[in-house]
């Protein structure tokens, strides 16, 4: 349906065959178990590092892939979705932490960390969103004070954490200035068996029942100064360095999530009777199916421009925001509308359009909500 993509090069294609093969035979068969069972088994993270689909981007010498060229991490995402694999957060693994530990890390810190998570022996999570917080870093409430020995005590409460039942180290946001504001946010790293690290609740989601969302508590947490990721006070800038990758990721996941739904409802269309012949020859569902493929094809050219602008170190903040507002609002609208043609069963669990209808939604909220994004790009208008 789509116009051919010219994104891609051979090994990028080679590569997805791999990516493929493990999604639709080691994830869909199981996915939906993942999912009554509220987590992924850990194992699952152990055999993507087999087969070298987390971390392929960093150095060989760090046990990764020794490619970057994002448009790799964007294939893993495009098969993941064709699945409907929400349960993993390995996309946050690969696309949002990854780049952190490439930039800001010591040596020392990558030697640590990096071998563990490409081998998916050590996950990840980011810690940013505080209950009374949200989108607002400046009035985050966790502090993490620093000690004589250079040490840093953290304090405070994290909530909506990816990954955050089975995170082994997690990048936490915290005030070292609690009398400053942007300024005074730095990024710690925090370890699974920090004496004073808890995990609360596995958050009850609306969908993605399968990814383990969690509150991470602090308290009196002693936080080496060795653990310290970037400059101190630097935080906040470090986070908005990162902060259009991570945007982009969200969007072409959500291109990728529109393309796979479209394709499952096509085929529904097209075998599913009403009135004595195929429900997709009614002229309604004829106009809605082209509608929907015109607007997934304008969407996959901006997507993939997007990453070839990564590529090239050109992404802007303002391209990222239009991007993942656009393609996650889009992503919405084709489920809403695939849902509808499949009718009453539509509505159930059982079929895929139901759960990623319900996955969806999450996407025009979380990474910064769809409106931050849209006053991001109205304020880069000069307006």
């Amino acid at each position: 349906m789509l116009l051919q993509r010219r994104i891609f090069e051979p090994e990028h294609e080679q590569f997805r065959e791999v990516v493929a093969r493990f999604a639709q035979t080691e994830i869909a068969p199981h996915h939906l178990d993942w999912e009554r069972a509220g987590i992924v088994p850990r194992e699952i993270w152990l055999r993507m590092g087999e087969l070298g689909l987390l971390c392929t981007d960093v150095p060989e010498e760090y046990g990764g892939g020794g490619m970057p060229d994002f448009r790799f991490n964007l294939v893993i995402t495009e098969e993941l979705m064709r699945v409907g694999a929400s349960g993993l957060g390995t996309i946050l693994h690969n696309d949002t932490i990854v780049p952190y530990f490439l930039k800001y890390a010591t040596d020392e810190q990558k030697q640590r960390f990096l071998p563990g998570m490409a081998s998916g022996e050590l996950i990840t999570a980011i810690a940013m969103t505080e209950p009374g917080a949200g989108s607002d870093l400046a009035s985050m409430r966790t502090t993490a004070i620093k000690q004589p020995d250079g040490s840093y005590l953290l304090n405070g409460s994290k909530t909506f954490i990816t990954n955050g039942i089975h995170s082994d180290v997690v990048i936490v946001c915290a005030k070292t200035d609690p009398t400053a504001k942007h300024a005074g946010i730095s990024l710690l790293l925090v370890e699974r068996d920090m004496p004073g690290f808890s995990r609360g609740r596995k958050l009850e989601k609306v969908g993605m029942h399968a990814q383990d969302t969690a509150e991470l508590i602090f308290e009196d947490v002693v936080v080496p100064a060795e653990n310290l990721l970037g400059e101190e006070g630097a935080g906040f800038r470090h986070l908005m360095e990162a902060l259009p990758q991570e945007r982009l990721s969200i969007a072409v996941s959500a291109i990728a999530g529109a393309v796979a739904a479209f394709d499952l409802t096509l085929q529904y269309v097209k075998e599913r009777e009403a009135f004595g012949k195929p429900i997709g020859s009614f002229q309604h569902s004829r106009f809605v199916m082209a509608e929907l493929a015109t607007r997934i094809q304008a969407g996959q050219a901006f997507a993939d421009q997007c990453v070839e602008l990564l590529n090239e170190g050109a992404l802007t903040a303002e391209h990222a925001a239009m991007a993942k507002w656009w393609l996650t609002d889009l992503q919405n609208d084709v489920l809403d509308a695939c849902v509808q043609l499949h009718g009453g069963y539509g509505y159930m669990r059982e079929y895929e359009v139901a759960r990623w209808w319900t996955d969806a939604r999450v996407q025009r909220i979380y990474g910064g909500t769809n409106e931050i994004m849209k006053e991001i790009v109205g304020r880069s208008l000069g307006l």
